[in-house]
């Protein structure tokens, strides 16, 4: 089957069309036929060499985590625990793994990791929410905040702080998010309550808006230390990846990864229907034929996009 990886970590300019075997459906697993694949930061992190040795020992890697597709095969036991059958229309989160990545024809993956393809979707738009709707899942579950509370949430114009924003409106929080001038009406659009201008002394804005502290924050934007001034004594951060700085006041960081969210069916299901639901806004940037991967990425990290860019199969 055709995919798109790389030999060598490097530049957009590193990956290239390979031709690798198709893999098959085990125990547990179901094997999608891919129709659009979701290219998200993760995976340029993957091709620039982050933390090697994470996507598997041996090239090539395939990147990509967001896919949707036809179930082609379907592994041992599956349908004795699960609704999947060959033809059903799906939408999946894959955690790379050496040549594993979404950017495959052909996808292998937990049957816990797969839920419907949404009503009305097309195939770009079902492959575009999953990964980054379900960290936004992730992080508000590990907060944990009752109606009421503050959230501050930082990249909000991204991927990941949008579908936060969404999620914590329609779950009754007080949202404060940051921003460009240039976003500020989509922002309001997600649901937040106030707005300020991102940048430099972000912190001391937030506090201004809520001077008794936040509650918690959502640091889309990996600003760490930076926003911890805004957060009230006991409160919290979710810091996605890594934390390498030092909590105070009593505040508890929740760093994460949205890997151990991937088979969480229930969380990957409540997604999909929030995005059926309107909760949850589909945002296409552009679509590119896969052998394009490499504009793909370049696009991406020149930034500003507002919405997700998607490779077809």
């Amino acid at each position: 089957m055709k995919a798109v990886g790389l030999y060598d970590y490097g530049s957009p300019d590193v990956l290239e069309v390979l031709e690798i075997p198709t893999p098959r459906a085990g125990p547990g697993e179901v094997r999608i036929r891919v129709r659009a694949a979701g290219v998200n930061p993760t995976d340029t992190l993957l091709r620039s060499g982050w933390q090697r040795g994470r996507w598997g020992a041996e090239p090539p890697f395939v990147p990509g985590m967001d896919v949707a597709g036809t179930i082609d095969e379907v592994g041992e036991g599956v349908k004795n625990s699960h609704k999947w059958t060959v033809g059903d229309e799906v939408t999946a989160i894959i955690i790379p793994k050496g040549s594993s990545g979404g950017y495959s024809e052909h996808v292998v993956v937990p049957a816990d990791s797969v839920t419907t393809k949404p009503a009305g979707a097309t195939w770009a738009e079902a492959a575009s929410f999953l990964m980054n709707g379900l960290t936004a899942r992730q992080a508000l579950d590990l907060l944990g905040l009752p109606a009421g509370a503050t959230l501050g949430v930082t990249g909000g114009a991204g991927a990941f702080g949008g579908y936060v924003i969404q999620l914590a409106a329609n779950a009754g929080l007080r949202v404060i998010a940051d921003s460009s001038p240039a976003d500020e009406d989509l922002i309001r659009s997600f649901g937040a309550h106030e707005i300020v201008s991102r940048g430099d002394g972000v912190a001391g804005r937030l506090r201004a808006v809520v001077p008794e502290g936040l509650d918690a924050i959502a640091d889309g934007a990996l600003l760490h230390d930076q926003v911890i001034p805004a957060v009230r004594d006991g409160g919290q951060i979710a810091v996605l990846r890594l934390w390498e700085g030092q909590a105070e006041r009593g505040i508890k960081v929740h760093p994460f990864t949205v890997r151990s969210y991937a088979t969480n069916a229930a969380a990957i299901n409540r997604v999909r229907e929030q995005v059926e639901s309107g909760v949850l806004a589909i945002r296409i940037a552009a679509t590119l034929p896969f052998y394009e991967a490499a504009e793909a990425h370049r696009r991406l990290e020149r930034g500003g996009l507002r919405g997700r860019i998607i490779l077809e199969f």
